[in-house]
């Protein structure tokens, strides 16, 4: 088996490792109704997608 040549550096490392991190997902705004919806789903509150009507929403 493969052995490395020579440590791996703090800053490949941190590098490496930063890839991984954590971030918000990212919410687009509905042009319907105006609420905040990941991209690639339909809006929960009026049932559009890409401009179509696409689930039936029941007023409560």
């Amino acid at each position: 088996m493969a052995s490395p040549k020579r440590r791996t550096s703090k800053m490949k490392q941190k590098m490496r490792r930063g890839a991984n991190r954590w971030r918000a997902p990212l919410l687009k705004e509905c042009p319907e109704c105006g609420s905040r919806v990941p991209g690639h789903i339909a809006c929960p509150s009026c049932g559009t997608y890409r401009e179509r009507q696409v689930l039936d929403v029941d007023v409560v």
